[in-house]
Parts: C-alpha cells; structure tokens; sequence
C-alpha cells in the first residue's frame, strides 16, 4: 500500500529556509511523478511544484518560483522542498503526492490528478 510521509515542517520567520522532505514506501518511487501542494486556513489546495520521475522536468508556481526548489532522490525514495526567502503568505499545510508516470506523459499540476497524498506538514512563517 502507498504511503507518503510529509517531514520539516515548522515556525519560522520571514526570509528563513525550510527543507521539506516526503518518504515514499509500497510504490516503485521511481516510476511516479511528485508534486507539492498546500493549503491555508480558509483555502483551496494550491499547486507549489512537481517533479518528473527522471527529474528531467520541474514546474514551479509563479508565487514560488525563485524561492522554492524541488529535488528527488529516487535512491531513497525521497522528494524533497527546499524553501528559502519564506514569507507569511508561505503558510500552510504542504503535501506531497504522487501519481504513476504510465498514467501521465508529465508531472501534473493539478491535485486531481495524483492519487496517493501524505498527510501534511506545517509550514508556520510568522512576519
């Protein structure tokens, strides 16, 4: 059975870094695509940043781009957020989620199309 597990989560201040990782186990990590979503209190789940299974493609939101990197370790079957400059408005519960890359030619974008998803981490960033 798939299961994703979201860590590094936590309080920071503005213009901090935090580096997420999320551990995949019962899938082949290899042949899934990976995204990162999240959500604020009062909101729709967001699209942060995906990942192609070969990381040969990476896609970023406009309002992370610059500040958010997406990296993978298909060794450990790892994908990983690194996030610098935060802000605010970076607040939320991220998730990671993922989907096979036989069902999809790219790493999608959009939450309906992953699913297996982690359970969240809390990104707290206070001003």
């Amino acid at each position: 059975q798939a299961q994703l597990v979201e860590s590094g989560g936590g309080l920071v201040q503005a213009g901090d870094s935090l580096r997420l990782s999320c551990a995949a186990s019962g899938l082949t990590f290899s042949s899934y695509h990976m995204g990162w979503f999240r959500q604020a209190p009062g909101k729709e789940r967001e699209f942060v940043g995906s990942i192609t299974w070969s990381a040969s493609r990476i896609y970023y939101a406009d309002s992370v781009k610059g500040r958010f990197t997406i990296s993978r370790d298909n060794a450990k079957s790892t994908v990983f957020l690194q996030m610098n400059s935060l802000k605010p408005e970076d607040t939320a519960v991220y998730y990671c989620a993922a989907v096979r890359r036989s069902q999809r030619s790219d790493a999608p974008i959009s939450a309906t199309e992953y699913p297996y998803w982690g359970q969240g981490t809390q990104v707290t960033v206070s001003s």
